[in-house]
């Protein structure tokens, strides 16, 4: 899956250094849900282990190769949200360098076109901390409309005390060209 700016591709042990970069900015984490990364190791455990599925992209930046966030999806189950069992639950993160240039909406219609066209979803589903409204914006971009529910996400590694705002997009409303 790829636009002219990105590409989204299974995560590799070589990537390791460029997540730690990224991931163990503390303006990163804590927005998504999950601590920095205190490590190299700690990346590369994250690599093998967490982003080890066909669930689980790197979005890697194709000027230079570099893996600059992460964006996949949960199933039923595996949401903090309480979704279908023919629906999936999106989550993303971007680099801070790369915030406000149009990336994770790329990649997210991406994924959208992905779950909708190829995994045939029915629903999908996303949520945003309250305090991090920009990746709403993100979400709406991309058709995704405000269900007017608030969630705690029990699931996070941080942020569980912190509300979530939760959002809906119906195949039908998908705004999923990426180009």
């Amino acid at each position: 899956m790829q636009t002219s700016r990105i590409l989204l591709r299974p995560w590799r042990e070589s990537d390791a250094e460029a997540l730690f970069k990224y991931a163990s900015d503390t303006d990163v984490g804590p927005r998504a849900g999950w601590p920095p990364h205190q490590s190299l190791d700690e990346s590369m455990e994250i690599i093998r282990t967490v982003f080890n599925n066909d669930r689980t992209w790197a979005i890697e930046l194709k000027a230079t190769g570099e893996a600059i966030g992460c964006i996949g999806y949960y199933l039923h189950g595996e949401s903090n949200i309480n979704i279908g069992e023919q629906d999936a639950e999106i989550g993303y993160w971007i680099a801070k360098p790369y915030w406000n240039q149009g990336l994770c909406t790329e990649a997210l219609k991406l994924i959208i076109a992905h779950c909708f066209n190829t995994k045939g979803f029915s629903t999908l589903w996303s949520d945003f901390f309250v305090d991090n409204p920009a990746s709403g914006r993100v979400m709406e971009k991309c058709g995704f409309r405000d269900t007017g529910e608030i969630n705690w996400c029990s699931r996070l590694h941080i942020g569980s005390d912190r509300p979530v705002k939760v959002m809906r997009l119906e195949q039908s409303h998908a705004q999923y060209n990426p180009h």
